[in-house]
């Protein structure tokens, strides 16, 4: 479950972690959440993280890894779902100072 999205927004990212080849149940929420956790890390500790790599990586998966998948999955959503979670998405984006991407509210 990923907060803050309606559930027809959940039910399409169930249909393509159902789908699609490159993800499991459970994929998108993993990765949410790596990447909430990440964002909230504090700047030492990302730094860190950086220059001397995470040993928890290995296990638990690679936040720059989680966020990409998160690309994936809104380009492959519908328009429509693919907002709901891009604003989830945009407002952790920006917790770690990342450039919004320069897109079309419209186009999705």
């Amino acid at each position: 479950m990923v907060d803050g999205v309606s559930s027809r927004a959940l039910f399409e990212v169930g249909r393509l972690e159902r789908t699609r080849n490159y993800l499991q149940p459970g994929d998108v929420t993993a990765a949410v959440r790596l990447w909430r956790d990440h964002v909230h890390h504090s700047e030492r500790q990302l730094r860190h993280d950086y220059e001397w790599g995470n040993v928890h990586w290995y296990c638990c998966g690679s936040p720059s890894e989680a966020r990409a998948l998160l690309d994936t999955v809104l380009n492959a959503m519908p328009p429509r779902a693919a907002r709901e979670l891009r604003k989830i998405i945009d407002k952790l984006d920006a917790v770690h100072g990342i450039p919004l991407p320069p897109y079309d509210g419209d186009a999705g």
